[in-house]
């Protein structure tokens, strides 16, 4: 474990969806410098000494550290994939995290070296969670967070499926980190994965 990253603290990756806008391609199984985006969001996790791995969706990469699991019935939305990896959490701080980021490594490593990070879990929650802000938009899948404030607030939810993450995260005390270099960017579109190909050719 590195000395940045914090005793207790597991992570969630969302990685099921149709990815309508890659032609239907699972957006995780896209490679950047010759790696999934996948095996890189799980290399960033384990050099940061972050365990368990819950990976919810269907199993894209067989890989000794991450546990699979899907939410029931699929396609239930990112809140109902969170509903199922917390199911699976029993670390008491939860990284989540979406599966298609271009730059897991930064997003890991800024989360984990917070000052908020290392708040004791047992300790009364004055802040629930620390998350990515960009262009002024809560990055809700890039964010660390207590995880029995994300099980309370899955509680207080009438239904977990088709919920957007603003309803279920959005009322927790959150302390925000500014993304000013774009390293929450994730990839949706071709034009995205192309730019992000190129941006790590013009910086390898």
């Amino acid at each position: 474990m590195t000395a940045s990253s914090p005793a207790g603290v597991g992570a969630v990756l969302l990685v099921g969806g149709e990815g309508r806008r890659m032609g239907g391609i699972a957006k995780p199984l896209l490679t950047l410098e010759g790696r999934s985006l996948l095996a890189r969001t799980v290399e960033a996790l384990v050099e940061a000494g972050v365990g368990p791995i819950v990976a919810v969706g269907p199993m894209l990469e067989e890989k000794d550290d991450v546990v699979w699991t899907t939410e029931e019935p699929p396609l239930g939305g990112p809140v109902s994939g969170i509903a199922a990896g917390l199911a699976r959490m029993p670390a008491d701080r939860v990284l989540i995290l979406a599966g298609d980021l271009a730059r897991p490594d930064a997003v890991v490593q800024g989360l984990l070296s917070h000052r908020s990070a290392d708040v004791d879990a047992a300790a009364p929650a004055s802040v629930d969670g620390v998350v990515f802000s960009a262009d002024g938009h809560p990055q809700w899948l890039a964010g660390l967070y207590r995880t029995a404030s994300v099980r309370h607030a899955l509680d207080a939810l009438e239904t977990d499926r088709n919920a957007s993450v603003r309803a279920l995260l959005g009322g927790l005390a959150i302390e925000w980190i500014v993304d000013q270099e774009g390293i929450t960017t994730d990839i949706d579109t071709p034009a995205d994965l192309a730019r992000a190909r190129e941006e790590t050719e013009e910086t390898s």
